[in-house]
């Protein structure tokens, strides 16, 4: 697996490069997001991870770049605890998943393969369902005209739901989707976010979009309500 890990604390960076040329991993350094930006658009890799906090661009800069440039590669947040920013803004803008520092080896290496494995489909430029339409370039979701305000899980959940439309999904797919194959907590949290979504994309426009397929999961309509 080839990995570009863009981080620009010198000691944290070579002992992650170490340790994942150790586990197998081929890994290229950036130590400024400038460089990152250039190495993460310009060569092929499986897997980004990305600091927030850098010299010359920070991270948040960085993702937003790459994913204007249509360059899709699985990016992995590195953030602070006591950093200006919050990992659901790198949801936002696109990251496919985060870890807080400091950072567990172990964890790190299993959620760069779980990102391998899911690796780095083809994004539509527009997902639609009838009125229904989302942007994944923009992260934006509007029903007709009417453009709709979502959290990032709530954007996350709604964005497997169209890939998979008119396909019944359960619980634990969605989970695995959205959140990741390492969540432990209960599998009604995609209940909760469900009716989240309702709320917002149905009840306000008369349609029934999401359908609750009882005792296996969920399907969002074809014609999307």
């Amino acid at each position: 697996m080839r990995v570009l890990l863009v981080e620009d604390e010198q000691h944290l960076a070579e002992t992650l490069r170490r340790g994942l040329v150790a586990e197998g991993f081929v890994v290229e350094v950036a130590v400024d997001g400038a460089e990152g930006l250039w190495r993460g658009t310009e060569r092929a890799f499986d897997v980004i991870v990305l600091d927030i906090m850098l010299p010359l661009m920070n991270g948040y800069d960085v993702l937003k770049n790459l994913r204007v440039r249509e360059v899709w590669t699985p990016v992995l947040m590195l953030t602070a605890k006591d950093g200006d920013y919050d990992q659901t803004d790198a949801f936002d803008l696109g990251a496919d998943d985060y870890l807080t520092k400091p950072v567990s080896f172990p964890v790190l290496v299993a959620r760069l393969r779980a990102l391998q494995r899911r690796g780095a489909p083809a994004r539509p430029v527009i997902l639609t369902a009838g009125s229904l339409s989302m942007d994944p370039l923009r992260r934006c979701v509007t029903r007709g005209d009417v453009e709709l305000s979502l959290t990032p899980r709530e954007y996350g959940v709604l964005e497997f739901l169209l890939r998979q439309k008119g396909l019944v999904v359960t619980k634990a797919e969605i989970l695995r989707g959205v959140w990741d194959e390492h969540y432990e907590g209960d599998d009604n949290v995609v209940e909760v976010y469900v009716g989240y979504l309702r709320r917002k994309i149905d009840a306000p426009f008369g349609t029934t979009s999401i359908e609750t397929v009882r005792g296996v999961g969920y399907r969002f309509s074809a014609t999307g309500g």
